[in-house]
């Protein structure tokens, strides 16, 4: 077994074991108390990795200069072209 096929399988048997865990934990009658927190967390975390997917988003999006229009483009290609045809 190759090194990545090993850490492969350590990552599914850990999200595996975590997922059971958490259900158990979700299900079990005695463990009430936590049962807010164990929806809770995931969806907070969720909740944020989104927001911070949308501000990186829209941060590029104002940091990145805009495209030269297309007028401007063509004419330099066509520039281009000449010169390598007068080669």
């Amino acid at each position: 077994m190759s090194k990545d096929q090993a850490l492969g399988a350590l990552i599914c048997t850990v999200c595996a074991a975590i997922a059971i865990a958490y259900t158990i934990a979700l299900l079990w009658p005695a463990l009430e108390a936590i049962r807010l927190w164990l929806v809770a967390i995931p969806v907070l975390i969720a909740f944020i990795a989104i927001l911070g997917i949308g501000a990186w988003i829209g941060w590029t999006m104002a940091t990145t200069p805009p495209p030269k229009p297309i007028e401007e483009i063509q004419p330099e290609q066509t520039e281009e072209e000449t010169h390598s045809a007068d080669k």
